[in-house]
């Protein structure tokens, strides 16, 4: 995780559209971290440590993964965005391997049995069934730590990964649904509402775009995915940056953002991005935005 806020440049040609790799790693280098709040959280109560074997859905760029195998657990990270988990592979601590498991051995579950806490992990490129291993305990613990109720049909994908990754864990295991706080406690969401407008005219070709988040989002995709809920819990992750381009860019790196891109042209998304982003601006140049996510604790059955 970056310490300190990142500074990043305007891109060089904004009206041409961002390569992968670069919006990957402003994801990694800016927006991941403002998340760090939530993982820790979900983490101290469930009492991540050495027993927990966790399949993490969309792990991204593994800043979660991270963090519980810190806590000593045992974590699979899995996603289809190859460009995220090549910088997850990177800050596991194994950059340029080809292979899916990182470390410099592997049990018969394809763990890495090096002690070191940053090792204790696998990274699988595909759909949550990918991760299944043989020879090894099932996970006790599944995380879905991409929020949910931003932006319309983003929950759509959501149940039927539940329902790939829930054969792969054990009876009762611990599910963990995570999804944006109300509207009246994220100060991201006018920002985010530029989004909505700007792809209006390709509304309803286009799905996407910002939506309110709502009271049972989390709650309706664990009755989807044959969830028990078993608790919830509220947690504050401010958005901090360290100017209003580095905003944008992180921003941007969301996914949000693209409707409205292709709609409208990349380079207008940014401008009105930063011209929303400006009451948030403080005098000393940096952006900050308090907001509230929201996580759901599950069983399955």
């Amino acid at each position: 995780m970056t310490p300190t806020l990142v500074r990043h440049h305007t891109y060089a040609a904004s009206s041409a559209p961002v390569d992968p790799g670069t919006r990957a790693r402003d994801w990694a280098e800016i927006q991941e971290r403002v998340l760090a709040p939530l993982h820790e959280a979900v983490f101290d109560r469930l009492e991540v440590g050495a027993g927990t074997r966790m399949l993490s859905l969309g792990c991204g760029s593994g800043l979660a993964l991270l963090a519980a195998a810190s806590r000593g657990a045992r974590v699979t990270g899995v996603d289809t965005d190859r460009e995220r988990l090549a910088l997850a592979r990177e800050r596991l601590g194994s950059p340029g391997r080809a292979e899916d498991s990182v470390g410099r051995a592997e049990d018969s579950g394809g763990w890495a049995r090096d002690t070191e806490p940053a090792r204790r992990a696998r990274l699988v490129e595909g759909p949550p069934s990918a991760a299944a291993t043989t020879g090894a305990p099932p996970y006790n613990l599944l995380t879905a730590f991409h929020p949910i109720g931003c932006a319309a049909g983003d929950s759509e994908g959501l149940a039927p990964a539940l329902a790939e990754a829930v054969p792969l864990a054990v009876r009762g295991a611990t599910v963990v649904l995570t999804g944006w706080g109300p509207p009246e406690r994220c100060a991201t969401a006018p920002v985010l509402r530029v989004a909505a407008r700007l792809a209006e005219p390709a509304r309803p070709a286009r799905p996407g775009g910002w939506r309110p988040a709502l009271r049972d989002d989390l709650e309706e995709v664990a009755a989807r995915a044959g969830l028990k809920p078993d608790g919830s819990g509220r947690v504050s992750c401010p958005f901090g940056y360290a100017d209003v381009d580095s905003a944008v860019r992180g921003l941007l790196s969301t996914g949000l953002f693209d409707a409205a891109a292709r709609a409208t042209g990349h380079s207008r998304v940014e401008k009105e991005v930063a011209e929303a982003l400006l009451p948030h601006r403080r005098p000393d140049g940096t952006v900050w935005m308090p907001n509230v996510f929201r996580y759901l604790v599950c069983v399955t059955t």
